[in-house]
């Protein structure tokens, strides 16, 4: 049966049709499967994930932030290599893309909204348009969970720049965070979906920051000092 079929052939629609209008007469098409939905919403999501916040705008700036600094395409690196606002561009952008890689999953095939999200961040840090080297995916994890889970977010936020004060390390506060947010799920009993995606975040970004835990059990990880907000009160006492 043709996409479109008129009324006036005399058959009846398919189930799954809907009733539109061609040409001014009723005609109904077919609605798209679910299955092939989810797979197009699955790879828009892989490939949202894929446009690396530092590496789009270090091509309008003519530099690659990953031959500096940490050779990571992430904020951090961005902040120390191109300073404060090129940072905020990449965070922004990659915060926006993990919002809506969710925010599409959800409106159109609610089921496979957490899938998404963590594709998303799977594509941040192995991105097709960039040669498979991206960033760690802590902000696309971010902008995923602002649709999905905004409750988390400031839990996360508290629990990252809390241990950032008191250390300094940007690495060491994302892992911990995350790390935490399990926690958070069960405490408020966020559900299976929640848990598990929590679980596998925590998991993959201890991953991502295998670099930095290394460099952090052998002293040589590099700090934010003027992060450190309680060791300046401390000295001052």
């Amino acid at each position: 049966m043709p996409d479109a079929v008129p009324w006036w052939w005399g058959c009846s629609p398919p189930p799954d049709a809907i009733r539109v209008r061609v040409d001014g007469r009723a005609a109904y098409h077919r609605r798209m499967s679910p299955v092939l939905v989810a797979a197009c919403l699955l790879c828009v999501a892989y490939l949202l994930g894929s446009l690396s916040g530092s590496l789009l705008l270090g091509r309008l700036r003519g530099v690659d932030v990953r031959t500096m600094g940490s050779s990571n395409a992430g904020g951090t690196n961005a902040f120390r290599t191109q300073g404060l606002r090129f940072a905020l561009g990449v965070v922004l952008i990659d915060v926006g893309k993990g919002a809506l890689a969710a925010w599409l999953a959800l409106r159109f095939a609610p089921a496979i909204a957490w899938p998404a999200a963590a594709l998303a961040v799977v594509g941040h840090v192995w991105p097709v348009w960039h040669g498979f080297r991206g960033g760690k995916g802590a902000a696309t994890a971010v902008g995923a969970l602002l649709v999905l889970w905004p409750l988390a977010v400031p839990l996360l936020l508290g629990v990252w720049l809390l241990v950032l004060v008191a250390t300094g390390y940007v690495g060491l506060s994302t892992v911990l965070a995350t790390a935490s947010l399990p926690l958070w799920a069960w405490l408020f009993d966020a559900g299976a979906s929640r848990l598990a995606f929590s679980v596998a975040l925590a998991l993959f970004l201890a991953f991502t920051h295998r670099g930095n835990l290394q460099r952090l059990w052998h002293g040589t990880e590099s700090r934010f000092e003027r992060a450190r907000l309680l060791r300046r009160r401390g000295a001052r006492a």
